[in-house]
């Protein structure tokens, strides 16, 4: 029997004074190292699953399960980024960097390893292209460069379960598709489990394994795709037939939500593990 690195089981959440759920009734095994992607319209709990992943919030019924222990348990193994870097201004780059390291270390014990943290830290920035950017501050850098620090501070603690709540949205389209290919050879290299949000169609298909289309809120899965093309994958290979076929059902299936005339698939859904 494979084994589940994240599992949903009939997973429900209601937010308090809401009329209604956010989600409702999810299944999701996911494989170690895996790249799921998870689109429909906004409103549907996209997000949601990635808040209850990250242990932000609770679900109402249902069990969410990552590596044997509940989310609760486990969000030093998650690394989360997100649409806006949510970054410090007060803070430069490197200080930044070195928050999730700092609040779950505790001051002390961080203080202790502060000399290899650093190390690790500048190490990284300059991997992502921002060894010029250690020593200054959020506002003084673009929104993509903002965004590589926010997937730097992300990773900083070698996390095996990586969140990623639309983070390229607001970036233009070159600044996205440049991310893309940071993120696909992060993930060559770290094989963290990875959950990505999105509204991009084209992006899902690029860093995905696997993407689940949901309902119009409360959300349901209603479509899984599997993404059969090779790695690692390419911008030039986004417009072969291929790369473009797989967008293109995709896109239906988003039509159908928004006309209301899609159709729920069964309730469980698990992740064969890849072959790559």
């Amino acid at each position: 029997m494979s084994h589940h690195y994240v599992t949903l089981e009939q997973v429900s959440l209601r937010y308090p004074k809401s009329d209604m759920p956010a989600i409702t009734n999810i299944s999701l095994h996911i494989e170690r190292g895996h790249c799921v992607a998870l689109v429909g319209p906004s409103g549907c709990g996209k997000s949601s699953i990635l808040r209850l992943l990250g242990g932000l919030e609770t679900p109402t019924s249902g069990k969410v399960i990552i590596d044997g222990n509940t989310a609760d348990q486990t969000r030093e193994a998650v690394g989360m980024a997100f649409q806006k870097s949510t970054m410090l201004d007060w803070r430069t780059v490197l200080d930044n960097v070195l928050l999730p390291l700092e609040v779950t270390d505790g001051p002390t014990i961080f203080r202790k390893h502060y000399q290899t943290y650093r190390q690790r830290a500048e190490a990284s920035l300059e991997r992502l292209g921002l060894a010029d950017y250690i020593n200054r501050y959020p506002w003084e850098m673009s929104g993509g460069m903002q965004q590589r620090a926010s997937l730097c501070r992300a990773l900083i603690h070698e996390p095996s379960l990586l969140l990623l709540d639309e983070p390229f949205a607001a970036l233009d389209a070159f600044t996205r598709e440049d991310l893309w290919g940071l993120v696909q050879t992060i993930r060559e290299e770290r094989h963290p489990t990875t959950i990505l949000v999105t509204h991009d169609l084209r992006e899902a298909v690029f860093l995905a394994d696997t993407v689940y289309v949901f309902s119009k809120g409360p959300g349901r899965i209603v479509h899984r795709e599997e993404v059969e093309l090779s790695r690692p994958r390419t911008i030039t290979g986004t417009f072969e037939p291929s790369f473009n076929d797989t967008v293109q059902r995709l896109r239906a299936h988003i039509t159908n939500v928004r006309e209301g005339t899609s159709h729920d698939e069964p309730a469980q859904h698990d992740e064969e593990s890849p072959n790559a």
